[in-house]
């Protein structure tokens, strides 16, 4: 024990090492203390590193976590296909234009197919208000402190809607890029909306999205020449993370582009369901 500042551990040049509670990412560093008597002594803070048994304990949850989600996920694929039910799962920021688009997928296919809307928010029900004015039934389902859909949620919004044979459900995730790429919801496939008011490097950003995507419906392009935005760069920085990726430019306030969007599902429902050849 050292008599200047009761350490325990003075080292062999005199320098004192203190044990402190630091947060995750602190930097090793050392500094100066001046004692009660005018004198100076230093010491060394070690960066604080997270347990390896608290980490071990962290991805356990995790993955517990997403194989309940994942099992119950099967559930509602295998509920979709044998009722021939298209589900699509819209993801992209907030403001990005899901509901504008929803409302006028709606306006425009509810002639040719049934379509039914889940809606995801942490609060509220305003999507889904807009959903029923546009025509199609919707439920709302309100996560709180959730940032994103889980499987069990679209079961029981499923179990409400009760879609017919042969419709399309449109899961609306809650507006995030990050979580909502983890979760599996049993859809047939993700739709990331991507807005010409955000960055063109997005894709690269939140690169796990995009790879979890199918499509991307490049949003708002009336907008460009109001904007900054490099449409060759963006469709350049989701091929570099999805090679596989199908990128469309669509307007959902005018229109323009929507015809692709809407071939693109007809696409995906021939695929999954060949209609019966006679």
């Amino acid at each position: 024990m050292c008599g200047t500042c009761g350490c325990q551990n003075p080292s062999a040049t005199g320098e004192h090492v203190h044990d402190h509670d630091h947060p995750a990412g602190h930097a090793d560093h050392a500094h100066e203390h001046v004692d009660a008597g005018g004198r100076r002594f230093s010491h060394v803070h070690a960066p604080f590193v997270l347990a390896p048994a608290a980490s071990r304990i962290t991805l356990s949850l995790e993955a517990r976590l997403l194989a309940k989600n994942d099992a119950l996920a099967a559930n509602n694929r295998a509920w979709f296909r044998g009722r021939e039910i298209l589900a699509l799962n819209l993801v992209s920021s907030p403001g990005a234009g899901k509901t504008t688009l929803l409302c006028r997928t709606i306006s425009d296919l509810q002639r040719a197919r049934p379509i039914y809307v889940i809606e995801g928010d942490q609060e509220t029900s305003r999507d889904a208000d807009r959903i029923r004015a546009a025509g199609a039934p919707a439920v709302q389902l309100n996560t709180g402190t959730g940032c994103h859909l889980e499987a069990d949620m679209v079961a029981r919004g499923v179990g409400e809607l009760r879609p017919i044979t042969g419709g399309l459900v449109l899961i609306e995730n809650v507006g995030n890029l990050v979580c909502p790429a983890l979760f599996d919801l049993g859809e047939h496939a993700k739709v990331a909306i991507l807005s010409v008011t955000e960055g063109d490097d997005k894709p690269l950003k939140y690169p796990h999205m995009f790879r979890a995507a199918e499509l991307v419906l490049l949003n708002k392009i009336d907008l460009l020449p109001h904007v900054e935005f490099d449409v060759a760069a963006a469709i350049a920085h989701a091929k570099q993370v999805n090679p596989a990726i199908t990128v469309l430019s669509v307007s959902a306030r005018t229109g323009e582009g929507l015809a692709s969007w809407y071939a693109w599902i007809d696409q995906q429902a021939n695929r999954s369901y060949p209609p019966l050849q006679i």
